[in-house]
């Protein structure tokens, strides 16, 4: 697959264990970029791409995502495009990497990553943290899950868009080790309002209505290096993936009943 965006400038690195960075492309737009040898691993940007396109099919609010070239001769000019792990630091490779759209126009919008509790509750969207659920407890997102918050204006509402699906399938494991308190957000005011199934609507009906073609399609278009070429173990995980769609109910349910209690409105009738 190449790449349909090139990498014209280095804007600067982002906070978060991939080590991303902030990449203007050739398209004038900005992009959240993760390299193919970042430390956490290479299928991290399948997990991405996947994932990310999965939820756009549920209707989430998710940023594009795509591919991108980053040629060498930036990666030798710009001293920040290197990976740091335990002191040592390493260029990152030349070629096809993972972008994800920035939530906002980095010079005109405003994003924030923490919300105190008394804003999050007054985010516009807050239901879709109902959504975003089905989609993390489907593909078994092993990290925490993390949003950040847009604005236009500093006198406009907070919107939250669902960032980070690299540890959905268990990062580079492709495997599924369900827990009810993996994958949920830290806080649960976000939760407020879900008082039965219907809080998650449309997601979830979208998600256990999914046909296997419509993953594979998804699947079909990720460069085949993210996964290093194992064509086989890509398809046991879209196999997996369709047949989780019947335990989507019963993973939000151990959520439900944990010890977090995450829904208290919610009740047996």
């Amino acid at each position: 697959m190449s790449a349909c965006l090139s990498a014209v400038q280095h804007v600067r690195p982002l906070r978060g264990g991939s080590q991303a960075h902030l990449i203007r492309a050739s398209d004038e737009q900005y992009y959240v970029t993760k390299f193919q040898n970042n430390p956490q691993h290479i299928r991290v940007l399948a997990n991405e791409m996947l994932a990310t396109r999965l939820g756009e099919l549920l209707g989430l609010p998710l940023p594009r995502v795509t591919a991108i070239e980053v040629c060498p001769w930036l990666i030798e000019h710009t001293e920040a495009l290197r990976i740091d792990v335990a002191g040592l630091r390493t260029a990152f490779k030349p070629g096809i990497h993972f972008a994800s759209a920035y939530a906002v126009d980095p010079i005109h919008g405003q994003l924030f990553d923490y919300l105190p509790e008394n804003l999050l509750q007054k985010v516009v969207n807050i239901e879709d943290f109902a959504g975003i659920l089905v989609l993390d407890k489907w593909t078994s997102n092993c990290d925490g899950r993390q949003a950040v918050f847009s604005r236009r204006s500093s006198h406009g509402r907070y919107r939250a868009i669902f960032i980070d699906q690299g540890y959905c399938f268990n990062a580079g494991e492709w495997s599924f080790p369900d827990s009810p308190l993996r994958g949920v957000y830290a806080r649960n005011c976000v939760y407020q309002d879900v008082r039965n199934w219907d809080a998650f609507e449309p997601a979830l009906s979208r998600a256990e209505e999914m046909d296997i073609e419509a993953i594979w399609r998804i699947a079909a278009g990720i460069p085949a290096e993210w996964y290093e070429h194992d064509r086989a173990g890509l398809n046991r995980l879209v196999e997996e993936l369709y047949s989780r769609r019947s335990k989507i109910r019963a993973l939000i349910t151990a959520f439900r009943e944990s010890s977090r209690n995450p829904f208290p409105l919610w009740t047996s009738a």
